[in-house]
């Protein structure tokens, strides 16, 4: 076994690069702490109002952040040392954290409250984003990227199974406890992140020029690149239609007939199988016919979506969410690792707040989107509903991009 750790993982070197498995642990707490955010505060807000909308708030309020600060984000992450940019951003999460945990313990933690501080984790989120993607290039030699990409991947899913599920069980002893522990993975994060040291220097953006003129610049470059703009578009519409995790308090209480245990079990299914389909391509990096996978699951994060919708068995609806993490995987790993190696290292911070935005709107609107169309049309007819219109897009892009449809190998980098 000559790669060590690397190996073990069917992945040689990659984690003999001191710099990647910092910002790989910095990962898996940071997105562990925000998937016991979203478990604890999906569930409290479900408890104290008993209303779709509001659940749908919380995703807007994550989101807003997001439309208001990526330019400034990109800009930022071109222009300063990442790494620190991310701890700093990270930082910011941990004291809307802290201020859940007290505001909670002394018995004033309203749904205004909640929202914002939302808004407040959404700001940290919205630098911390653009600028880990923008790092991680430079923690691993190019011919490593793809795969690191898969990796960092693999950690999100690893927290997002296993944080749903803790922060599920613990919300019983009170919401308390579980914006306690998130704070303590923050907390790591924060001094992960900080000792992963880059291979190569920054290429860093010069001073002068506005942080909206910037971003236009990362706009421009995605415009041209007509593959990359349809990869990211493809999901943003997919996701912002396809997306029923806002809903999940209302499935698991009025339809499957359990409580936050059963919400942390449907929360953590999408990750079990993405981290699954994660860990194959960190072996098995795409080679050919990238563009058509892409389509392809896409197509079956639809077909999922809509069984979801129609079960009313626990453990169907896990399985369903399972096969829907899984095919969101294949496409997030290909628009990660396509934009990165397609991207002139001095612009990926702007490009990634593009980038974020996009996904920010397919998350968090989507959210807020769902929780709109539950309470108009109700709760099965908007998941299946969505599901539908992911397939329909899968129909449409392969038509209006098929630049994207014909892309058959990633750049080299």
């Amino acid at each position: 076994m000559p790669d060590g750790a690397g190996t073990a993982i069917g992945q040689p070197g990659l984690f003999r690069q001191p710099g990647f498995v910092r910002f790989w642990v910095a990962r898996v707490c940071s997105a562990g702490g925000y998937q016991m955010l979203g478990v604890a505060v999906a569930w409290q807000v479900w408890e104290i109002t008993g209303s779709a909308v509001a659940l749908g708030l919380v995703g807007l309020a994550q989101f807003l952040p997001k439309l208001l600060l990526m330019p400034m984000a990109g800009n930022w992450a071109d222009r300063f040392e990442r790494r620190r940019l991310v701890a700093m951003a990270q930082a910011l999460q941990l004291a809307s954290l802290l201020l859940l945990v007290w505001a909670d313990e002394q018995g004033s933690l309203s749904p205004e409250l909640i929202y914002a501080l939302l808004v407040v984790n959404g700001i940290g989120r919205s630098f911390e984003m653009p600028t880990s993607q923008a790092l991680l290039p430079a923690l691993v030699p190019p011919a490593m990227l793809p795969r690191a990409v898969a990796m960092a991947a693999s950690a999100f899913q690893m927290s997002t199974i296993a944080a749903p599920v803790l922060a599920g069980f613990l919300y019983v002893l009170g919401p308390a406890v579980v914006y306690g522990l998130a704070s303590a993975l923050m907390t790591l994060a924060v001094l992960s992140v900080l000792g992963a040291r880059p291979l190569t220097e920054q290429i860093r953006m010069p001073a002068g020029r506005s942080a909206w003129r910037n971003f236009v610049d990362g706009i421009a470059f995605i415009r041209r690149e007509r593959a990359v703009l349809g990869a990211i578009s493809l999901d943003m519409m997919a996701v912002l239609l396809g997306g029923a995790t806002a809903l999940m308090p209302i499935v698991a209480s009025e339809v499957l007939h359990t409580d936050a245990w059963g919400l942390g079990l449907l929360r953590a299914s999408p990750a079990v199988g993405a981290l699954v389909m994660s860990l194959w391509l960190a072996h098995h990096a795409l080679q050919r016919r990238v563009g058509r996978l892409m389509f392809g699951s896409v197509a079956i994060f639809g077909v999922a979506t809509i069984a979801f919708g129609l079960s009313s068995s626990l453990w169907l609806s896990i399985a369903a969410l399972a096969l829907l993490g899984a095919a969101d995987m294949v496409s997030m790993v290909f628009r990660g690792a396509y934009i990165q190696l397609a991207t002139p290292d001095a612009m990926r911070g702007r490009v990634g707040a593009v980038n974020g935005l996009f996904i920010g709107a397919s998350n968090q609107l989507g959210e807020f989107e769902s929780g709109l169309t539950a309470a108009w049309l109700g709760l099965v007819p908007a998941i299946v509903l969505g599901g539908v219109g992911s397939l329909l897009v899968v129909v449409l892009w392969a038509r209006w991009y098929p630049e994207l449809w014909r892309l058959d190998r990633l750049p080299d980098g």
